[in-house]
């Protein structure tokens, strides 16, 4: 998910190019208080164009409580993104207050997906990820967090490990998308490399890119490799035959397989599937 700051309409233009699953038109912090009306309507002519493709496009507003978040909404809504990110949402109401002001601006069926940025988030992501059915993703703002946890960052993220795995937790209790935080070091690849293999290990859908360059890393780690493809279809095909048999369980390159084996191994292949048919497209 790479965030593209509306702001600036040569990088607006770029991403359209760029094999990125999800583009954030960004409307929020990063964007310079004299720049924010003028970002609005570079965003508005950008899904007025409808450009990017298979690519889902998503806009990020900001705060509610921000001289300009009510009217990103009332701005952005009628032109139907495929869904809206809210920043700073730390509660079950912040969220439901949220999503009933996206449907008074007529965004009645726009998916919404909800920043996670500071410890009460994370404390709260339970109640969070199960206001609505409307919420099809969480996102973390890590740099917030470890700013907010008076923590440091360090390759090994040690500082975020427990706020990563709770808010993983609350996602997948909800059936939620979730996705892992930016990296802002641009020019520390080795680390953003171990940074998008850590979160994909731990059960993370993507990762928040910042820049284009970080496009190549986040792909490699996150999209399933030739070999695990064989081995989803082996587990699959080796559990039928072995239930076929009378048995309930076998054994696929020296692993025991089950059941829940098999329903990750189908995920993993309808993911490949979905990323196949948007690599196609773009």
């Amino acid at each position: 998910m790479l965030y593209v700051p509306g702001c600036n309409k040569r990088y607006l233009e770029k991403a359209k190019e760029l094999r990125a699953d999800t583009i954030i038109l960004d409307l929020g912090d990063p964007i310079l208080l004299d720049a924010k009306i003028q970002s609005r309507d570079n965003v508005i002519e950008m899904l007025q164009e409808r450009g990017y493709g298979k690519r889902e496009v998503v806009v990020r507003v900001n705060d509610f409580d921000s001289p300009w978040g009510l009217d990103d909404i009332k701005a952005v809504a009628p032109l139907q993104p495929d869904a809206i990110l809210f920043p700073n949402i730390e509660s079950k109401e912040d969220i439901i207050n949220c999503i009933a002001e996206l449907d008074r601006c007529g965004g009645q069926d726009i998916s919404v997906m909800v920043m996670i940025e500071s410890p009460l988030a994370v404390l709260n992501a339970k109640e969070i990820a199960s206001a609505s059915d409307r919420i099809i993703c969480m996102v973390l703002a890590t740099s917030d967090l470890i700013s907010q946890m008076y923590a440091r960052t360090t390759q090994d993220r040690i500082a975020l490990t427990t706020s990563l795995s709770l808010v993983i937790l609350a996602a997948r209790a909800y059936g939620l998308s979730v996705i892992d935080g930016i990296h802002s070091n641009l020019k520390d690849t080795a680390s953003f490399e171990y940074a998008c293999r850590m979160g994909r290990d731990m059960g993370f859908d993507g990762k928040s890119l910042v820049h284009p360059d970080q496009l190549a890393y986040a792909n490699d780690a996150y999209t399933p490799k030739p070999a695990e493809i064989e081995q989803a279809k082996a587990i699959i095909s080796g559990l039928a035959e072995a239930n076929a048999s009378g048995r309930g369980t076998v054994v696929v390159d020296d692993k025991l397989v089950e059941h829940h084996h098999v329903t990750a191994a189908k995920r993993l292949l309808v993911q490949y599937e979905m990323m196949e048919e948007l690599e196609n497209n773009i």
